[in-house]
């Protein structure tokens, strides 16, 4: 080969080259700007009924562990365990024979302070007439005033002994101190308790119950407005125990008086009718709170939404037949659309069908894709 046949082989090489990355460009600009497939939906508001969720715990409004404030055996139960009990019930009975006998000593003593103090006070009278004809000495009439203060002081406070003895003796009986539901027995007959020390048995209140939950402290001006406005038998607030929804309806009772500052919300407490006993302190629940119907809400097809590490967006059509990414706040889950709380205005087209082909700046189309295999026009 010549030398100027090999230069022109050269020449022809390259421009085969040039000429086949030319073409590679123009098929990956041409992939690049290949309409994607959608399907669109306008951003509209709508009068929607839903209920915002939160984690609850049944608790009764009025609660009390009992103790015996005497020590002695258990001589008697007098109620049977989950039964209503009455204010003023005798509930249990602790052995009395040791404070029984100490309230017999304390009020024989008691007499004997008394019989004193009737002998000193009958001593001073009569030191006092004689002392008006000088026939005693001052100092025995004095004598006689202080031996008769003394007698009174010991009477009261053998008095107080025989009231401090008595009340042993009541606290051996232990009566309901409310009207309410007692549980299971702690102790049985014959069982040994301490005063202040051991647990007989619990009784609450549990018509009505109260459901406590928290609220974010962004929530608070919405709850205390309902608070004020009242809003008993109106569903606005409703107890959900998985599918099934608790047939009453409850009201706000109280909000707490401060902000947790760890955090960030405050507990809320509402009351539930419960005449059938059907729900029962202790229970979780999930408090299901109807929105403001006066409000319009921002709802799409929840299969609009992409997730990308924790957040929420959604692509809105411009001008240009291309998509932007929207960030978007999400609210509640409504079947298969879900409310949108900020990001989206009426009226804008967003992308439904066909997301997962989608990136920021993608050309869209709106006519079905073709056919596999289908020739090009």
């Amino acid at each position: 080969m010549t030398h100027k046949n090999t230069y022109l082989f050269f020449i022809a090489a390259i421009t085969a080259l040039v000429s086949c990355g030319e073409k590679k460009q123009t098929t990956q600009t041409q992939v690049t700007t290949v309409a994607v497939p959608v399907t669109l939906d306008t951003v509209s508001s709508t009068n929607a009924v839903y209920y915002d969720e939160y984690p609850a715990t049944i608790a009764a409004l009025n609660e009390i562990k009992l103790t015996s404030q005497v020590t002695g055996y258990v001589t008697g139960l007098h109620f049977r365990d989950g039964s209503k009990v009455r204010q003023g019930q005798l509930l249990y009975s602790i052995d009395a024979q040791v404070y029984q006998a100490n309230y017999q000593q304390a009020v024989a003593g008691l007499e004997v302070q008394e019989a004193n103090l009737a002998k000193a006070s009958k001593d001073a009278e009569r030191y006092h007439e004689l002392d008006k004809h000088d026939a005693i000495a001052k100092q025995q009439v004095d004598n006689a005033d202080a031996a008769y203060e003394v007698a009174k002081k010991l009477v009261a406070a053998a008095k107080a002994n025989v009231a401090s003895v008595r009340s042993n003796v009541k606290f051996a009986n232990i009566y309901a101190p409310f009207t309410g539901t007692i549980g299971i027995s702690q102790v049985k007959q014959g069982t040994s308790v301490v005063a202040g020390q051991t647990v007989l048995n619990t009784i609450s209140t549990d018509n009505p119950i109260a459901v406590d939950f928290a609220v974010d402290q962004k929530e608070i001006y919405r709850f205390e407005q309902m608070h004020q406005a009242g809003n008993a038998g109106d569903r606005t607030f409703t107890l959900a125990f998985g599918e099934d929804v608790y047939p009453y309806s409850g009201n706000i009772k109280m909000i707490d008086r401060a902000v947790d500052p760890q955090t960030g919300s405050i507990k809320t407490r509402l009351v539930f009718p419960n005449d059938k006993g059907m729900l029962k302190a202790g229970m979780n629940a999930t408090v299901r709170v109807k929105n403001n119907a006066a409000a319009k809400s921002t709802i799409i097809p929840y299969k609009a939404v992409t997730e990308q590490l924790g957040e929420f967006f959604v692509y809105v059509t411009t001008d240009s037949s291309k998509v932007t990414q929207r960030k978007v706040v999400l609210g509640k889950q409504i079947g298969s659309d879900i409310i949108v709380k900020s990001g989206l205005t009426e009226g804008e087209k967003i992308a439904v069908e066909g997301v997962q082909n989608l990136k920021e700046g993608s050309v869209y189309t709106t006519a079905p894709p073709k056919p596999a295999g289908a020739p090009a026009k």
